[in-house]
């Protein structure tokens, strides 16, 4: 039969376990109230998140979304000033932005507000409403991000501009539509920066990463013009 005595530091081990879990019983006893509250404050949070979302955040999206759709359309048949302000009827960009902050079709009415002022030939505002539009869309992000480079470009701001460009060109990362289309923007601000070397690695590196690209074509003609310049 095996031995059921404990040995004086059992017994002291076993004590100490009782006493710990003892103690803690009178915690949770004596706080018992203010769990409850925590646990109740809790639910009451999440339950108000989720109705937020389902009967506030998602209506308006919605609504937002519909409410640019007529914006949209104006903007892809080029009628720029019914695009940005509306028609009477129907919102313009601007109206989104204004009436639907911190929804998504807000976010996107921004970049198409930019676009629109860059038309329009009001590059403050245009570079207003890009810097304010965000997104992680591997396609959108650098567009729009070139797209305040040629804000800057038209404004006369060249530094400002290869400082657009160059983030563009590494958010495009090797997207063989986006990327040539971003260095070539970013060859052209260091030509007009005097910096002939930069412009021809740029152009060098067009023509070996992305050869059956339209900006490659661009690049074969340029190269040999920046080449004796050097």
């Amino acid at each position: 039969m095996a031995n059921t005595e404990q040995t004086p530091q059992e017994q002291d081990q076993l004590e100490n376990v009782e006493n710990t879990l003892g103690r803690a019983e009178m915690f949770v006893e004596e706080n018992r109230q203010k769990f409850l509250l925590v646990i109740g404050i809790a639910v009451a949070i999440m339950l108000g998140v989720w109705a937020y979302i389902k009967f506030v955040k998602g209506p308006k999206e919605e609504n937002a979304s519909s409410q640019m759709h007529q914006a949209e359309l104006y903007f892809d048949r080029d009628s720029v000033n019914f695009a940005l302000k509306g028609d009477g009827n129907y919102p313009g960009f601007l109206d989104i932005i204004d009436n639907y902050s911190g929804t998504k079709a807000a976010n996107n009415a921004k970049y198409y507000a930019g676009a629109c002022y860059m038309k329009l030939g009001q590059f403050d505002e245009a570079i207003k409403m890009l810097e304010g539009f965000s997104t992680s869309d591997p396609l959108l992000e650098p567009l729009s991000i070139g797209l305040t480079g040629d804000a800057y470009m038209e404004k006369g701001d060249t530094d400002k501009a290869v400082s657009y460009y160059s983030k563009a060109v590494a958010k495009a990362g090797d997207n063989k539509f986006v990327a040539p289309l971003m260095m070539l923007k970013l060859a052209v601000a260091y030509e007009k920066q005097q910096k002939v070397a930069d412009a021809l690695s740029v152009y060098e590196k067009i023509k070996s990463n992305y050869p059956t690209s339209t900006e490659a074509r661009e690049a074969q003609k340029m190269i040999p013009l920046l080449s004796a310049k050097k």
